[in-house]
C-alpha cells in the first residue's frame, strides 16, 4: 500500500509559489519545497510524479494569479488601458511571477505578431475589448495591441527588475500618451 500523503496537492503548489515569489523559479527544487513544508522532499513525490510536474503546476498557479490582474483590468471603464496598467502592476507587485511568465528565455523565438497569443492566455479577450471599445477591425486592433504591449512590457520589465520606479499617475500618463499617438497613426 502506498504511503499516505502528508500534504495536499494545493499545499505543495502554494509552497512552490511562495518559493518562486521569494527567490525565483531557479530556486524551486524538491529540497527547497521540503524545507518550506518542514519535511523531507519525499512526501512531495507521493502526490507528484516528478519535479517537472510540480514546476508546471506552480507555473499554472502563477498564471491564475496573473489572470486576476487581467480580469480586474477588463472590468475597468477603459478596459484596454486597464489591462495595460494591471500588467505593469503585476510586474511591480509580483516581480518573480512576472519574470517567470513573461521574461523566460524562449527555445523558439516568435515574431512580434505571434508572441502575444502564445504567452498570454487572455489575448483574445483583450483583443476583443480593443475592437469593441475603439471600433477597430481585427487587423487594426492587433496592430494597436501589439505596439502598446511592447511599450507596456518595457515599463513592466523596468519595474520587475527594479531598474525604475513609476507612480500610478506616471504609468497612466505614459500609456495614454503612446495610445493616443498610435490610435492617430492607425
Amino acid at each position: 500500500m502506498p504511503p499516505k500523503a502528508k500534504f495536499t496537492r494545493d499545499i505543495i503548489i502554494q509552497a512552490g509559489l511562495s518559493i518562486i515569489r521569494e527567490h525565483g523559479m531557479e530556486s524551486l527544487s524538491a529540497r527547497a519545497l521540503g524545507t518550506k513544508l518542514g519535511s523531507s522532499a519525499r512526501p512531495i513525490f507521493t502526490i507528484f510524479q516528478s519535479m517537472e510536474e510540480v514546476q508546471e503546476e506552480v507555473r499554472q498557479s502563477a498564471k491564475s494569479v496573473y489572470a486576476e490582474y487581467v480580469k480586474k483590468g477588463l472590468e475597468q471603464e477603459l478596459a484596454f488601458k486597464g489591462v495595460g496598467t494591471q500588467y505593469i502592476l503585476f510586474a511591480i507587485q509580483e516581480p518573480k511571477l512576472f519574470q517567470l511568465l513573461f521574461m523566460s528565455e524562449q527555445k523558439h523565438p516568435l515574431t512580434a505578431a505571434n508572441v502575444m497569443p502564445m504567452i498570454d492566455d487572455h489575448y483574445k479577450d483583450i483583443l476583443l475589448s480593443v475592437q469593441n471599445e475603439y471600433h477597430l477591425s481585427e487587423n487594426k486592433a492587433q496592430q494597436l495591441y501589439r505596439h502598446l504591449w511592447i511599450y507596456t512590457h518595457g515599463i513592466a520589465v523596468l519595474c520587475a527588475t527594479n531598474m525604475c520606479v513609476f507612480t500610478t499617475e506616471e504609468i497612466s500618463g505614459m500609456i495614454a500618451q503612446v495610445f493616443k499617438g498610435m490610435l492617430k497613426e492607425i
